[in-house]
């Protein structure tokens, strides 16, 4: 096998509690993961330079070494002494700088995609240490969970099960925000604990998605809405056009709702698409 080709997720955040700030500037979240049929594209192909190079057309994924696929491979080989090079190209779907963790994503699937081309059987414990390494999301993709408890920065990942696929409409803002500029702007007193992640990982395995979209919340919305103040507005929008409880992802821009139907998420994007300026997808559990 001298190539590989692989799909990379999206996720949602259904529930962010921000607890406090860390001593290393980092804050302790408590969140639910779901991982979305929204994709990335990552092609690895072995070369014969050992050396890692990285393609990617889209113009706002970093090409050089800060970019978080090229850390999974040199990360590997580091760790593992490999001495195997890899051209690694990336066709991206998953918009940027949205809270949809998509180079999360794709430092995932590099790792669990080179540790087949490369033939280095690392057991899926070594994987989520090395996954922790690279960010607070990686571990949760190389999970392969659908749905999952997210604490400490997010990277210590707690698996659930017996819950159905959801469909949601996904609205992203054409413009985005930064993770790190959104957690600056953060008022942690103001943050209330609405919502115990236990109730809604008791309405999740219930099924109710009307039930749900009371419960969905993000300590991060207030903070997201002061960098990006249009944010309110579109929400406020979608409300108005029947759009039901929606909230951000992760530090955002991406807004998403709970719907019943990919039916229901098409007929809502159709009635939306000259209203705002954003990207729509209606997306589903994957």
């Amino acid at each position: 096998m001298s190539s590989i080709t692989l799909k990379s997720p999206a996720k949602i955040n259904l529930y962010l509690r921000v607890l406090n700030k860390r001593k290393d500037g980092f804050h302790n979240i408590e969140t639910i993961f779901e991982r979305i049929n929204l994709f990335d594209t990552i092609k690895l192909k072995k070369n014969a330079l050992n050396e890692i190079r990285f393609f990617c057309e889209h113009p706002d994924v970093p090409k050089n070494n800060s970019n978080l696929c090229f850390k999974a491979a040199n990360l590997l080989k580091k760790e593992f002494s490999i001495d195997k090079g890899v051209d690694i190209t990336l066709i991206k779907r998953i918009p940027v700088a949205a809270g949809l963790g998509g180079g999360s994503s794709n430092a995932a699937f590099v790792l669990m995609g080179l540790n087949n081309l490369w033939h280095l059987r690392l057991s899926k414990k070594i994987l989520l240490r090395l996954a922790k390494e690279l960010g607070s999301d990686v571990a949760f993709f190389v999970s392969q969970k659908s749905f999952a408890v997210g604490r400490g920065r997010g990277e210590r990942i707690f698996c659930l099960s017996g819950i159905k696929p959801l469909w949601h409409i996904l609205v992203v803002p054409y413009q985005r925000l930064s993770t790190p500029r959104v957690y600056h702007k953060l008022n942690l007193k103001l943050t209330k604990n609405k919502v115990n992640v236990n109730i809604l990982i008791h309405a999740l395995k219930k099924n109710s998605a009307s039930l749900l979209s009371k419960l969905v919340m993000n300590d991060l919305e207030e903070a997201a809405s002061k960098c990006l103040p249009g944010l309110l507005s579109i929400k406020e929008k979608l409300k108005g056009l029947g759009v039901r409880s929606p909230a951000i992802s992760g530090s955002g821009s991406a807004i998403f709702s709970l719907v019943n139907s990919r039916k229901e998420a098409q007929l809502l994007i159709k009635r939306l698409k000259n209203k705002l300026a954003a990207d729509f997808f209606a997306v589903k559990t994957y």
